[in-house]
C-alpha cells in the first residue's frame, strides 16, 4: 500500500506565534485523522527548531520548504541539508514552481539538492508541474517529464524514499483546481513515467496533488487511484481546514 500523504506548504506566512499556535491546533485535532494518514507540516525556517519536538511527539512530520545546494560554506543567507536534519525536520519540499520562477531553479541544481537532503536521511517531496501557457498548449506531459529527469537519475535505493509532488502552476493560489480526471490523468503519467526506470519502487511511491486543494474538493481528488494525498498550501494555515483535508480519505 502507497503511504497516503497530507503535507501543509506554509511557505513565507506566520510569525512564530501563529505558527506556535497553528501546530497546538493541528495537534489537538489530529485523532479525527485515520491513523494510515500521514501529516507534514512544513514551518519556515524560523519555526523549526521550535516545533520539532511537539510534532514529533504528536506523530506529525516536520518539513523545511527549501535547502542549499551545498554541503557548507561561504554561501551567506543559506541553509543547508545537514542543518535542517540536525533540528529535526524528516522531510524537505524541492522544486516547488516558485522555487523555479522567482529563483531560477534549474534541474542540475535541484539534482544537486536531492542528493543533499538524501545523503542526510530527509525524505524529498520534489514538485513537478506545468504553467498555463504550456498546459493550453498541450506541452503538460512534455513539461512534467522534462522535471521528473532529476528523480530518474537517482539510484533505485535513492528513488524509493522519494515522494513526488504534482502541482499545476496554473492553480496554485488561484482558487482554480485541476479537475480529478486531470489530476488523475497526470498522476497516471507521472507513474507511468516512473515506472519505465523504477518498476517495482514506482508503484510504492506516492504522489501528491497541489494546486488549490481544500475541503470542498478533496475527497474527490484523494478518491482517484493514482492520487495519494495533498500538497497544500493556502488551506494549511488553518488548522481546522488542514485536518478536513487529511480526513478527506
Amino acid at each position: 500500500m502507497r503511504k497516503k500523504i497530507v503535507a501543509g506548504n506554509w511557505k513565507m506566512n506566520t510569525t512564530f506565534d501563529e505558527g506556535e499556535a497553528l501546530v497546538k491546533g493541528i495537534v489537538s485535532l489530529k485523532a479525527g485523522v485515520a491513523a494510515d494518514v500521514t501529516l507534514v507540516v512544513a514551518p519556515p525556517f524560523t519555526h523549526l527548531n521550535c516545533l520539532a519536538e511537539d510534532l514529533e511527539k504528536a506523530g506529525v512530520g516536520l518539513s523545511a520548504q527549501n535547502c542549499a545546494n551545498h554541503e557548507s560554506g561561504a554561501y551567506t543567507g543559506e541553509v543547508s541539508a545537514k542543518m535542517l536534519a540536525s533540528v529535526g525536520a524528516k522531510y524537505c519540499i524541492l522544486g516547488h514552481s516558485e522555487r523555479r520562477e522567482y529563483y531560477g531553479e534549474t534541474n542540475a541544481t535541484l539534482a544537486e539538492k536531492v542528493a543533499l537532503v538524501l545523503q542526510n536521511n530527509l525524505i524529498p517531496i520534489f514538485c513537478v508541474g506545468e504553467k498555463l501557457a504550456e498546459r493550453e498548449a498541450n506541452r503538460h506531459f512534455e513539461v512534467v517529464k522534462s522535471q521528473l529527469e532529476v528523480v530518474l537519475n537517482l539510484s533505485a535505493d535513492d528513488f524509493a524514499k522519494i515522494v513526488i509532488a504534482y502541482e499545476p502552476v496554473w492553480a496554485i493560489g488561484t482558487g482554480k483546481t485541476a479537475t480529478s480526471a486531470q489530476a488523475q490523468e497526470i498522476h497516471a503519467f507521472i507513474r507511468k513515467t516512473l515506472s519505465e526506470k523504477f518498476a517495482a519502487a514506482a508503484e510504492q511511491t506516492s504522489i501528491l496533488y497541489g494546486g488549490s486543494c481544500n475541503p470542498k474538493n478533496a475527497a474527490e481528488l484523494f478518491a482517484q487511484p493514482d492520487v495519494d494525498g495533498g500538497l497544500i498550501g493556502g488551506a494549511a494555515l488553518v488548522a481546522e481546514n488542514f485536518i478536513a483535508i487529511a480526513q478527506s480519505f
